[in-house]
């Protein structure tokens, strides 16, 4: 699995999705599992929606030139 997601877009989903979740855990709402699906997507680099898309934010960072995530 190839990493398609950036280090700023990853960044942003890691902070975004701690907060949904937070919020969902504290409002006991559903909306925090899109919380966790964007902490999952920030985790692991990838996005199976961007890949349907063929988004790739990830072109131009280190991590993908040194040879990681392949």
């Amino acid at each position: 699995m190839r990493a398609n997601v950036g280090s700023k877009d990853r960044m942003f989903r890691l902070i975004g999705g701690i907060a949904v979740a937070v919020w969902g855990i504290i409002f006991e709402n559903y909306w925090g599992l899109i919380g966790v699906a964007l902490l999952a997507t920030g985790v692991f680099s990838f996005c199976p929606l961007y890949l349907l898309l063929g988004i790739d934010t990830s072109k131009g960072d280190d991590a993908n030139e040194t040879g990681r995530n392949q």
